[in-house]
């Protein structure tokens, strides 16, 4: 006999997953084919890491679509880009190299590499970003660094960094999906809807396997980008199943110890909490 699943039943499960931890944790789940949402402190502002890379992309895929950017711009990698940049693999290259907005695009969201962060918003303002986000209904978004400091200490305020929530980051992914069959949706988005199916893609090509992706089959698609904060990791994105989008899940951890009692790094059962969360929905929102 089966056993159904309720939304109360998931939503209990989830929260018990947050709540086993010392630390914050902040996520929105939504199943993409009921349309039921679940949500823990969603709307509260919490540090972005590198999930702001995605309106980071969408920002400069709106500036293409209005003419102002080339994807096949070409950027020479220069030695300044590496200053005070603590991701990625283009720091340990040699200066020099060539490669297209596009490039630099894919290296900035796959590999999250912050030269190639760099070199993207440099082509457009802080200014532009933020409000970029403000005006598609990012309001709990906030654009506040080119990169962030790295001298930052794991307490540090809000206003230290980029913030986010979680809600804005499911709405955005969201927006995304809706872009790839309506042409109003990609339009909200200041983008055409080719714009938008390489955003996704972009997405999914994400090599990077912890977090939501960790606990899911080994071929599950999963259009993600992550973050590693000083207060916390986190995680958002798009899961698939039977080639389908499945759900969106977001999730913001935050005060989380540099090592847990036992001494396990704090990090590492932040990113474990979040791959228990998703497949936690992998899970219950089966058909």
């Amino acid at each position: 006999m089966a056993i159904v699943t309720t939304s109360a039943d998931t939503a209990e499960q989830l929260h018990a997953i947050c709540e086993a931890q010392p630390f914050v944790t902040r996520f929105m789940v939504r199943n993409l084919r009921t349309g039921e949402t679940i949500e823990r402190g969603a709307g509260e502002e919490t540090p972005s890491a590198s999930t702001r890379k995605t309106s980071i992309m969408m920002a400069a895929l709106k500036a293409v679509h209005e003419g102002r950017l080339d994807l096949d711009e070409p950027i020479t990698y220069e030695a300044r880009f590496a200053e005070g940049v603590a991701s990625g693999m283009f720091r340990y290259l040699t200066p020099g190299i060539v490669i297209s907005l596009r490039d630099a695009i894919t290296g900035m969201m796959v590999l999250s590499d912050n030269v190639c962060t760099k070199m993207v918003f440099e082509r457009l303002t802080l200014e532009e970003v933020d409000g970029y986000c403000k005006s598609i209904g990012m309001g709990g978004t906030h654009h506040r660094f080119l990169i962030p400091p790295l001298a930052l200490s794991p307490d540090h305020s809000l206003r230290s960094v980029t913030t986010t929530t979680a809600r804005d980051q499911v709405f955005l992914l969201q927006a995304i999906l809706d872009a790839q069959t309506s042409k109003e949706a990609a339009e909200r988005l200041g983008c055409s809807q080719a714009l938008c199916r390489y955003a996704l893609q972009t997405l999914k090509n994400q090599i990077l396997r912890y977090a939501i992706p960790s606990r899911l089959p080994f071929a599950t698609v999963v259009a993600h980008k992550g973050g590693t904060g000083k207060r916390g990791r986190m995680n958002a994105g798009i899961v698939y199943l039977d080639e389908e989008p499945f759900y969106a899940i977001a999730v913001f951890t935050d005060d989380v110890p540099q090592a847990m009692a036992d001494g396990t790094p704090g990090y590492t059962i932040a990113l474990e909490t979040i791959g228990r969360l998703s497949r936690a929905c992998w899970d219950n929102f089966q058909p």
